[in-house]
């Protein structure tokens, strides 16, 4: 146990097994927030670098799960549909990650708290912000917002759903383009973390112990996904959207 999860005892394990499944629950119902949950479960017991090194797995593994549900050729034509903010946010992503020792997380954190809080907010209490058609500054603005607080957090998905959901994007499309999306992020996520040292030898073995409880839970929660109406999915997106946005301006606050 000690050589496998050097930095880990079994107790905090098992706990970590828990919040990967609560994580994987909301993924599978409303497709993003995983990292959130996972990051703000996991600090509660381990150091931050820690926890952001035991996502990275489950993230690769359960968002290739959600992209490829409705098989290879939409994964496809969601990646072609999303190729701007996918090569912004990816560029976004690995230089931000090579400065998540040297920049205050909690700055960032509170720049797109605030504004994913308040679009959120005003989503649920009627006020439609929605944009009628694709564009191209709009895309390339969220992909770098996404890229960043991904690459510094691991936490890209407030930004990128606040823009599919004034896209309007239908339900089942947009738990592709999520998966599309984070996916090739993760993938990103990865590289930029070996070479910043946070997934290394003795972290390695924990990310992927989570992998199958995180997957559990994506089908647990995809399970609920599949019962419910547009307007419901809509609804439980913009309300974990909020939960989303103060979580990360209580982080910003209290550190």
């Amino acid at each position: 146990m000690d050589t496998i999860f050097p930095l880990l005892t079994p107790t905090e394990l098992g706990l970590a097994a828990l919040v990967a499944i609560l994580a994987g629950f909301v993924k599978g119902v409303v497709g993003f927030a995983m990292p959130l949950v996972f990051i703000s479960g996991l600090t509660i017991f381990m150091p931050p670098e820690l926890a952001l090194a035991g996502l990275i797995a489950p993230t690769l593994a359960t968002n290739a799960f959600q992209a490829l549900r409705q098989g290879v050729q939409a994964a496809v034509k969601s990646t072609v549909e999303f190729k701007v903010f996918l090569a912004v946010g990816g560029v976004a992503l690995l230089a931000s990650a090579q400065l998540v020792r040297e920049i205050p997380v909690q700055t960032m954190m509170a720049i797109i708290g605030v504004p994913v809080t308040f679009f959120a907010v005003l989503q649920l209490s009627g006020y439609q912000i929605k944009l009628a058609r694709r564009n191209p500054i709009i895309e390339c603005i969220a992909g770098a917002v996404a890229g960043i607080l991904g690459g510094m957090s691991g936490i890209w998905g407030p930004p990128t759903v606040a823009y599919l959901t004034a896209l309007n994007t239908p339900k089942h499309d947009q738990m592709r383009v999520q998966g599309v999306i984070y996916g090739l992020g993760a993938i990103a996520l990865l590289v930029a973390h070996v070479g910043s040292g946070v997934l290394r030898l003795e972290t390695i073995g924990f990310s992927l112990a989570m992998v199958p409880t995180a997957l559990i839970g994506v089908r647990m929660g995809m399970a609920v996904m599949n019962r419910i109406d547009q307007a419901v999915f809509r609804r439980a997106t913009l309300f974990v959207l909020c939960v989303a946005g103060l979580n990360l301006i209580r982080r910003a606050w209290f550190g």
